[in-house]
């Protein structure tokens, strides 16, 4: 008579570790899901970075040629006694051009593409202009009895622009190779990320606490930890890291007595916390901060962490003291 409970008892319990175990089961595949779904993710972030960078340098190559058609058909017209002036604008909206299709971030093909053909349109509209003057000036002819008679002069003249255009092509090449080495480095660095950013407090004896919030009295320096995302188009070599932590009121907490300084950043000098080098090795590596105030206190309120590296910010968090 007293069996009978404890069969009931282990039936239950069979059937609670069965239903533990289809659970376990249904979270490890919806955890699959999401990885694979986030590995999805990163190959078309990948794809689109690149195509861009390859329309960067197309559109780069254009402007360069063009820009040289421009100056050899201004050479030519004043020689012949026409007026410039028109060109020599369009001549530092090219230049400004050049400039501007660097920042990668900022590219609009569509724009550039319309302003190309509106160049070409201009440079077919010049070789009209330039046909009309030789025939005012009678150069047609002249070039032919030159020619013909073999001048010296000519042939000199001829040779020293042919060394210009093997001076102008060789400039090009390295040109064009500085700019896809920019290209290359801006890309490597917009692919770097900061991720699992946590941010933890130490007491005076060291001991670590987590949360996210934590009481002044109790807080004598905080510990900051990330992964570097694995990247194959990220260059293997060192790195420095820069890290700012931002006080409630947008002050940046720093000390340069204690290795705090200044950094570059969108063209601007900004001042960082703390920074460390380390070598980069693509293995999705965890890097940590700990920082302290000598003693001060942090101020209560929500404080922003940022970090930086390679002219980018690649990530940012926070934590919020009491």
């Amino acid at each position: 008579m007293e069996q009978r409970p404890e069969k009931r008892n282990d039936n239950s319990s069979r059937s609670f570790l069965i239903i533990a175990l289809l659970a376990l089961a249904a979270l490890n595949v919806l955890l699959l899901y999401f990885w694979y779904q986030e590995k999805e993710n990163n190959k078309t972030k990948d794809a689109t970075i690149a195509a861009k960078t390859e329309e960067v340098l197309v559109t780069k190559m254009k402007l360069d040629s063009i820009s040289a058609q421009l100056d050899a058909k201004i050479a030519e017209i004043q020689q012949l006694g026409g007026s410039v002036d028109s060109l020599l604008k369009v001549k530092e909206q090219i230049e400004k051009d050049r400039i501007r299709v660097r920042d990668v971030n900022n590219f609009d093909a569509k724009a550039f593409n319309q302003k190309i053909s509106r160049y070409e349109s201009l440079l077919a509209e010049k070789d009209e202009e330039i046909a009309r003057l030789r025939e005012e000036n009678g150069l047609l002819t002249e070039q032919n009895t030159a020619l013909s008679s073999e001048n010296v002069n000519l042939r000199s003249e001829k040779q020293e622009l042919s060394d210009t255009v093997v001076s102008y092509a060789a400039k090009a090449r390295e040109v064009k190779a500085q700019n896809r080495e920019l290209s290359d480095k801006v890309t490597v660095a917009a692919a770097l990320h900061a991720d699992d950013i946590a941010v933890t407090a130490l007491n005076t004896k060291g001991k670590e606490q987590d949360g996210g919030s934590y009481k002044a009295k109790r807080l004598d320096k905080i510990k900051v930890t990330f992964k570097l995302s694995p990247n194959p188009l990220t260059q293997q070599n060192a790195k420095d890291i820069y890290l700012r932590i931002l006080d409630p009121s947008g002050a940046v907490i720093s000390d340069m007595a204690t290795g705090s300084g200044e950094f570059t950043y969108a063209n601007k000098e900004m001042i960082y916390t703390a920074m460390q080098r380390i070598d980069y090795s693509n293995t999705g590596q965890q890097v940590s901060f700990t920082y302290g105030r000598g003693g001060q206190r942090f101020n209560e309120g929500r404080h922003t962490i940022e970090i930086y590296s390679e002219g980018f910010r690649i990530g940012q968090g926070e934590f919020t003291v009491k």
